[in-house]
Formats: C-alpha cells, sequence, structure tokens
C-alpha cells in the first residue's frame, strides 16, 4: 500500500500541538538546477509540505508573483515530465516530506490524466490541487488518481457557501485547501478573526485538515493564521524572494529562500505556544 505521507505528517503536527507550514514554489524556476537545491532548501529550513507548481502559460488565479515564476520556469523549457523527474530525483534522499502537484488541468490533458497519474505516483508525489478543475468536470482525472493512491485536494473560498461545500467535499482527501482572500495569490490577506470564523465553519462539515493560504507573506501573518488552522500556505512571497535573487543574478537563491522559510517555521511552530496570542 502507497505510504500516506500527508496524513502521517498532519498527525505528526498536531501531536505538536501546531500547525503545519506549507510551502510553494514553481518546478524549473529560475532554472532546473536551482529549483531542484530550492526544493531542498524549504524542507531543511522547515516546511512541513510543498506544493510544486506545474508551469503554465495562463495561471488565471496567481497573481504577478506566481505568474513570473511560471514564465522564468517556460523560458527555461520546464515540462511536465520534468517536474515529475525532479519529484524522482527528491525521492532519493526524502521519501518523507509530503509533495502536492498544484497547477491547472491543461498540462495534465495534454500529458494524458491515466497516464499522469501512474508516473506522478511512481515518481513519488502525494496529490493534487487542480486550480480550475471543479468537482462538476473531474470525472476525467479522480479515477485515475484514486487508482494509485494520490489525494485530490479541492479548495474552498470565502464564497463557498452551505449549500456549494458537500460537492466541494465530495471526494476530496488529504486536507482542504481554504483560499482566505477573494482574488489571485499574493493578494491582501484575511484577518485572524475571519480565518478563525472559516476554520471553524467548514470543521463542522469535514475533519480533513485545513490549510490557509492566499494572501500570506510575513511570520506575523502566518502565526496568526497557525492559531486557527491545521496548515498556513505561503507562496508569493517565496517565489518574490527567488525573482528578486535572480534578478540581481544573486548564487544564494536558495539561501536566501531558507531564510525566509526558517523564519516563517519558527512563527508557525510557537504561534500556539506563544504568550502573546492576540489576533
Amino acid at each position: 500500500m502507497k505510504a500516506d505521507r500527508l496524513s502521517a505528517r498532519f498527525a505528526a503536527c498536531a501531536a505538536q500541538d501546531r500547525a503545519a507550514l506549507v510551502t510553494f514554489v514553481t518546478a524549473g524556476d529560475p532554472e532546473p538546477a536551482i529549483s531542484a537545491e530550492i526544493l531542498a532548501a524549504l524542507v531543511a529550513n522547515g516546511a512541513d509540505i510543498v506544493e510544486l507548481g506545474m508551469p503554465f502559460t495562463d495561471p488565471m488565479a496567481d497573481g504577478p508573483a506566481i505568474q513570473a515564476g511560471n514564465l522564468r520556469s517556460l523560458a527555461g523549457g520546464t515540462k511536465l515530465r520534468d517536474v515529475l523527474a525532479m519529484v524522482s530525483e527528491f525521492r532519493r534522499s526524502d521519501n518523507v516530506t509530503p509533495l502536492i502537484l498544484m497547477g491547472y488541468f491543461n498540462p495534465i490533458l495534454h500529458y494524458g490524466p491515466a497516464r499522469f497519474a501512474a508516473d506522478a505516483a511512481a515518481a513519488g508525489l502525494d496529490g493534487t490541487i487542480v486550480v480550475d478543475l471543479p468537482p462538476e468536470e473531474a470525472a476525467e482525472l479522480t479515477p485515475s488518481l484514486g487508482e494509485h493512491g494520490l489525494h485530490l485536494i479541492r479548495l474552498a473560498t470565502p464564497t463557498t457557501d452551505a449549500a456549494r461545500l458537500p460537492q466541494v467535499l465530495d471526494g476530496a482527501s488529504g486536507f482542504l485547501y481554504y483560499v482566505a482572500v477573494a482574488g489571485v495569490t499574493g493578494a491582501n490577506a484575511a484577518t485572524a478573526s475571519d480565518v478563525a470564523a472559516a476554520v471553524a465553519r467548514l470543521k463542522q462539515s469535514t475533519k480533513l485538515p485545513i490549510a490557509v493560504g492566499f494572501g500570506v507573506r510575513t511570520p506575523e501573518q502566518a502565526a496568526a493564521i497557525a492559531r486557527h488552522a491545521d496548515a498556513v500556505v505561503v507562496g508569493s512571497a517565496i517565489v518574490d524572494t527567488i525573482g528578486n535573487a535572480a534578478t540581481d543574478r544573486a548564487n544564494d537563491i536558495p539561501a536566501r529562500v531558507g531564510a525566509l522559510v526558517a523564519g516563517l517555521a519558527m512563527a508557525v511552530r510557537s504561534a500556539r505556544h506563544s504568550k502573546d496570542k492576540a489576533a
């Protein structure tokens, strides 16, 4: 049976009474060799779960930072097969950290959903988040994911009401990703009170862990969310760091990313144990 790294990681975090830190980077950004080093740096500096972005020409739910990361990756020629190869190489040294592939359905459709699921599982992926694939249109992919033991992680938003939520949860596994603000990635952050209310509402309908993302950029913002959610997702701030360092032609991009992630990880891990728990 395929190891369920996601469930094991959330259980370990819960045992420590803390949220998990989920980090996002676009695979192949700013170039393949450095991207692999960045992936290792994320984990070495405290990322509990990693979302790897599939580079795509039209990432409609993403803001300028991640759009730019997609373009840098595509300029280097990154294909979906290259992303899976990166995962396979990562698994040579780390068979514990959950890896989630996040992106859009077009690259998967072009690759072939059944072939994708088989190759993704063989490479060592744990699941997928397909942003533009609503439950009503997921039948072409979900059976193949289930056949190969891959989680299908669904998105809920502030506009997902009580009538819609059961459809979102039907067939979802791994965790539920709560998009805390309307709009694209990197937008304004939600308030801690809004996040607390949303997490409480969602937990009335599912036992899946709730991860909260979109608009989380600083350790302070991450800590505020970590007091309520099961996981905090940070993406744009990390991709911005990569882009800025690449523009500066820096040779220490993984180190810069690692320093950012270390600060986020410390904030998330201490959030529920801090003496100052003001929202």
